[in-house]
């Protein structure tokens, strides 16, 4: 039996317009493994999932991201998606004019066939067709939805379920969650955490970016990690993404006291640039 992949993050430090915003981080995720990433507004979880998926605008200045024990610092995001990564955006973008099935084939056959090139044939429309239905109802969507433009007039709730279809349809190795509950109620939450939980096995890895514990509740982490200032300063277990959600990140502060010093210091000097 072949060992599951990893996503592996060694020592990464990151920058925007000279700014750091990732002071070390560390972390190794294995397919089907579940991992929550929490921590206060400006600790840098965002800046850590863009990075991994290539953002041009998040620099590496030190450190290493890898794909079994491939580094892929310098590869673009088209690079890294047919690799296996996928990052689900806090706030998806819409594409008028395109409709969500003519954006799932295109993007299905881009990351089945990492030769093709512009021009090529896509996956043949009969098989395509099939899977997304057959995805479509598992996942409890109307197939309507597949007509519709990306993203144009959907609500928050059927933006983020959009993107769990992507999810299913591409299959990454590692799935990123970028505060994907964020402005959701507690129905969508309900549909996007099913979702996932159905998805979720042992060919993907899956980091939750949040700072509640509602996406938590279908899908419980094996490891939970706090960042504070730029840093990862806790892991534990699920226990521990329970006890941030009841008392905060009071605790956490108190037991780093560094990094609260370094929290507080950048809210001094972003207040001043203000």
């Amino acid at each position: 039996m072949s060992q599951p992949a990893s996503l592996k993050i060694e020592n990464l430090h990151v920058g925007v317009e000279g700014v750091e915003i990732l002071k070390g981080v560390n972390l190794e995720i294995r397919q089907g493994e579940v991992h929550a990433l929490m921590g206060p507004n400006g600790s840098g979880k965002s800046t850590l999932a863009y990075t991994l998926v290539g953002h041009p605008k998040y620099e590496v200045t030190e450190g290493r991201i890898l794909i079994n024990g491939t580094e892929i610092n310098e590869l673009d995001p088209s690079e890294r998606a047919r690799l296996g990564l996928f990052l689900a955006f806090q706030y998806p973008v819409t594409i008028p004019g395109v409709r969500v099935a003519d954006f799932l084939r295109h993007a299905v056959s881009n990351i089945r066939n990492p030769g093709r090139k512009e021009g090529e044939e896509l996956m043949k429309m009969k098989d395509f067709r099939k899977e997304l239905r057959d995805t479509m109802k598992e996942l409890n969507i109307d197939e309507e939805f597949a007509r519709r433009y990306l993203n144009e007039g959907f609500s928050g709730g059927e933006k983020k379920r959009m993107e769990i279809l992507q999810l299913a349809m591409l299959k990454p190795k590692f799935a990123i969650l970028d505060e994907t509950d964020s402005g959701l109620d507690s129905d969508a939450v309900r549909v996007v955490s099913e979702g996932l939980s159905k998805l979720s096995g042992p060919h993907m890895g899956v980091l939750i970016i949040t700072h509640h514990e509602r996406l938590l509740e279908y899908n419980v982490p094996q490891h939970t990690h706090v960042m504070l200032a730029g840093r990862i300063v806790e892991t534990g277990d699920a226990s521990l993404a329970h006890d941030l959600h009841a008392n905060g990140y009071a605790g956490v502060r108190e037991r780093h006291p560094a990094a609260a010093a370094e929290e507080q210091a950048a809210k001094v000097q972003d207040g001043a640039a203000v």
